[in-house]
């Protein structure tokens, strides 16, 4: 079947309440081609629409032809609905017949019936697979669907009206609409079931089914007004006759038989109905009273179930609940039998309202099955929640009689436990507590929180069960709350004052430490600065001695120095008491116990300052002894000055005439008379020198008092000057007594002053060393050179008569006397000892009184006391021996 897309409409037709269209429709499709059926379907549908259009006087003779214009199909509906349809358009042109059909189909559609692929131009059009198609809808939505028998309707109601129909005939089997009826059988049954004057069935046979089928269809037209809708011949010559074309014809037999039925029960109904009212109100009587009593016992119940003031004792409420108790097992089930039985009446009663068809009963104002439900519902409810109550009431009074034990009991061990707490958080043994004590204190506060921290735990469950106790509306909640309060209220005390007293501890310890800190800082500078001012003291105090200025300015130095690091000593001085002063405003604005004094240190400020003090005092002592060393030192360089300017001049000069004397006696300018006089003025100028040497020995004598020791302006000591003076004196005394001696010498040898010159002048050459002596190699070169001849004996022999002291120099003096012995005529101890034997008339010694006799007397004495006494064969008493004294007087034994 070919869908036409360009339509108006397209009624679709699905299952819904008509499943039962759906697989027939699906197999319609696909068979409907089928010329046999079609000529069988075309047979029956128009005379099953005519059977209907003949009410209202008309007839159609094509299926496909006249339902064209859509106005007769608007007229079947009217006819088979019992209803009007919209006005139709008497217009003959293809849009007026279009809008018919579609009037037509919409109100097949408007009666639930939902058209497939059947369109108003396919109708218009004389398409006669949709014509048929839509008239099959027609039949089912009209003819069948409506049929209903023991819960079956439409097609397999039908089917099942038949089978019950049938069922006495054993030669009749309906399963279908097809192949059940092809013996004709079935249609037979069916009339002879309802009319059996009509059919004598026991005559038909199964193997003549023409006979069969025009007996029943010539039976049902002419007895039963169904028009004859099938062929005979048709039925019989198809494999399988037309389901529709059967299924519509067999709907006609329903029809005709089911409103038959009908008239026969209307009689019985009438004595039914009387009966049924008479019963149906003294059973609404009954309900009536029923629910008044009902309703007044639960009126009166619920008040009691709804009381739910508790009582103080479980004594109270066990006996509550055994009148609960009560209620539940003899006063209630009778109400619940007398419900039950109410609602049971009530439902009858409807039922039977219902079933003969009167109107629903409706109870009085209040007293609905609604009511009563709604009421016995309260009665529940109120009485659900009680029985809940009462055991909830006795178990929470159970548990309240338990929880207050419980809370007294852990109220009263809690209460033990914080006793005296807060007066041993408020001690203030802190302020007087050194720093290890503080620190012991802190160690005891940290166990002391750790011991309330594990206390916390029962002051929550304390207060939890308060808590639950309010929750539990205990009686005597208000003395709980009250005491749980306190507890708490001490709690959060105890938590403040533990925090306070841990601040306080850990702040003195902080101050103590600070202090401590202090203390070792105080300690670490103090003592290196002690140890200066220590040593600044005794170096300040430290004597000096010093010889030179360039020493007292090196002091000076130094002091200076040590004066410039004043300003800076004493600022480490003020840092250091700083410190201190620091410690001491911690004691004052903290209020710390001052634990006694430094530990690290025995040195105090007292004791710093008064050495500063000191060292202070000090500096300007030695300023005063340094100034006044200073001076000293002045004057001693006066003094050495003074001294040195004559030193300088002194020294030179006796060095000066030293030289000029020893000239004088070297060079013999003159006679020596000359040379003498010469000397004598000399020793006169250096005795005029004298004054100068004394005053000098002022000086040095000051100077030896001033303690001055070294003078680097001079050379010249006064030992060296006092030396060279001596000298001096001596050298010129000594000059002047050689002079005089050579005078002797060379008058008593009678040396002309030519010789004695020529003397000089060996002497002079052979001094080579220019000493005014001659050493003994000199001696021997100039004895050489005056033609001596001599060997090493006679060399030593005359060398220890010219040095005598054996000093290994020789004299200018001594070499005169040498040059003169040996050349003139000289007194000799041989003649000294000739002339003192005269003197003793020829003895070989003499006597004193011979000696005082002849010689003057201080010779005679001086004889006298130097000669020994005379040894000799000869000797006498007194006996002088002049031999050896002579010898002795010329120094020899014997030449």
């Amino acid at each position: 079947m070919d869908h036409h897309q360009q339509h108006h409409h397209h009624h679709q037709y699905d299952g819904g309440e008509n499943d039962y269209m759906q697989q027939e429709d699906d197999w319609d499709r696909d068979m409907l081609l089928d010329p046999a059926w079609e000529k069988q379907q075309r047979k029956t549908f128009t005379a099953w629409c005519n059977s209907h259009l003949r009410k209202a006087g008309t007839q159609i003779e094509n299926i496909e032809e006249d339902f064209r214009d859509g106005l007769k199909l608007m007229l079947l509906l009217e006819v088979i609905s019992g209803e009007r349809l919209a006005k139709p358009e008497r217009g003959k042109m293809r849009v007026h017949k279009i809008s018919n059909v579609n009037k037509a189909l919409d109100f097949i559609a408007s009666k639930g019936v939902k058209l497939v692929s059947i369109g108003a131009e396919e109708i218009v059009d004389g398409n006669a697979k949709m014509t048929l198609g839509m008239i099959w809808t027609i039949i089912l939505r009209f003819a069948i669907q409506d049929i209903s028998v023991e819960e079956t309707s439409a097609k397999e109601g039908l089917l099942l009206w038949c089978q019950r129909k049938t069922a006495p005939y054993k030669n009749v089997n309906i399963q279908n609409f097809h192949i059940s009826w092809k013996d004709g059988l079935g249609f037979c049954a069916l009339i002879h079931r309802h009319r059996p004057e009509l059919i004598d069935y026991g005559k038909l046979r199964k193997d003549d089914p023409m006979t069969n089928l025009n007996t029943a269809f010539d039976v049902a037209e002419k007895y039963l007004d169904i028009p004859k809708m099938l062929d005979a011949e048709d039925i019989v010559s198809t494999l399988r006759p037309d389901e529709k074309a059967i299924m519509t014809y067999v709907s006609c037999y329903y029809h005709a038989f089911s409103g038959k039925q009908k008239a026969e029960t209307a009689a019985n109904r009438i004595c039914k109905v009387l009966a049924v009212n008479q019963e149906n109100e003294q059973l609404m009587e009954d309900y009536e009273k029923l629910a008044s009593d009902l309703l007044e016992w639960i009126r009166r119940t619920i008040p009691w179930l709804e009381n739910r003031v508790p009582e103080n004792t479980m004594q109270a409420m066990q006996q509550k609940l055994e009148d609960f108790r009560d209620y539940r097992r003899l006063h209630k089930p009778p109400k619940v039998q007398e419900k039950c039985q109410l609602e049971i009446n009530f439902n009858t009663l409807q039922t039977k309202l219902r079933l003969s068809n009167r109107p629903a009963f409706m109870p009085s104002e209040g007293k609905m099955v609604s009511d009563i439900s709604n009421a016995w519902g309260g009665l529940e409810g109120a009485e659900k929640g009680y029985e809940e109550w009462l055991l909830n009431e006795i178990r929470r009074l159970e548990r309240l009689d338990h929880l207050a034990e419980k809370f007294r009991q852990k109220a009263a061990i809690h209460e033990a436990w914080t006793d005296g707490k807060e007066e041993m958080l408020q001690e203030k043994d802190y302020e007087t507590a050194s720093l290890s004590e503080i620190k012991a204190l802190l160690k005891k506060h940290e166990a002391f929180e750790s011991d309330l921290a594990a206390h916390q735990d029962r002051v929550e469950q304390i207060a939890a069960i308060a808590q639950e106790l309010n929750e539990l509306e205990y009686y005597d909640s208000p003395s709980v709350n009250a005491r749980c309060q306190r507890i708490c209220d001490q709690w959060d005390s105890l938590g403040v004052l533990t925090q306070k007293r841990s601040e306080a501890l850990q702040r003195t310890e902080k101050l103590l430490e600070t202090i401590d800190q202090l203390y070792l800082e105080f300690a670490k500078r103090a003592a290196p600065f002690n140890n200066w001012m220590e040593g600044a003291m005794e170096d300040l105090q430290d004597t000096f001695i010093v010889h030179t200025i360039e020493e007292i300015q090196g002091l000076s130095t130094a002091h200076e120095q040590f004066k410039a690091t004043l300003p800076e000593a004493d600022k480490e001085r003020q840092a250091i008491l700083g410190i201190h002063n620091e410690i001491a405003k911690i004691v004052q604005t903290y209020h710390v116990n001052m634990a006694g004094t430094n530990p690290y240190t025995t040195i105090n400020p007292q004791e710093i300052n008064a050495k500063w003090d000191k060292v202070r005092q000090l500096v300007p002592q030695r300023d005063q002894a340094l100034i006044e060393e200073h001076a000293r030192q002045q004057n001693n360089e006066r003094l050495r000055r003074q001294f040195a300017n004559q030193a300088n001049v002194i020294g030179p000069w006796i060095q000066t005439k030293m030289e000029e004397i020893g000239r004088i006696s070297i060079e013999m300018h003159g006679t020596l008379e000359d040379q003498l006089t010469h000397l004598r003025q000399y020793e006169k100028s250096i005795v005029n020198y004298k004054p100068k040497i004394d005053q000098l020995e002022g000086d040095h004598q000051l100077i030896q008092e001033a303690l001055i020791f070294d003078n680097k302006h001079t050379n010249y000591t006064m030992e060296h000057i006092r030396v060279g003076w001596e000298q001096l004196l001596t050298t010129i005394a000594r000059t002047i007594n050689e002079i005089e001696n050579q005078i002797l010498t060379r008058d008593a040898k009678g040396i002309s002053q030519d010789q004695m010159n020529e003397f000089r002048a060996s002497f002079n050459h052979f001094d080579r060393k220019r000493t005014g002596m001659m050493d003994a190699e000199d001696f021997r070169a100039c004895l050489i050179s005056m033609g001596y001849n001599m060997g090493e004996a006679e060399f030593s022999r005359i060398m220890s008569i010219v040095d005598p002291n054996r000093l290994g120099l020789v004299t200018f003096q001594a070499f005169i006397d040498f040059m003169s012995r040996e050349t003139a005529d000289t007194d000799t101890a041989d003649q000294v000892m000739a002339s003192f034997k005269v003197l003793a008339g020829d003895k070989n010694y003499i006597l004193a009184d011979e000696l005082r006799r002849e010689l003057p007397p201080d010779q005679a004495e001086y004889c006298i006391a130097r000669m020994t006494p005379y040894t000799g064969p000869d000797a006498v008493p007194g006996a002088l021996d002049y031999m050896s004294f002579s010898t002795a007087l010329y120094g020899e034994s014997d030449l």
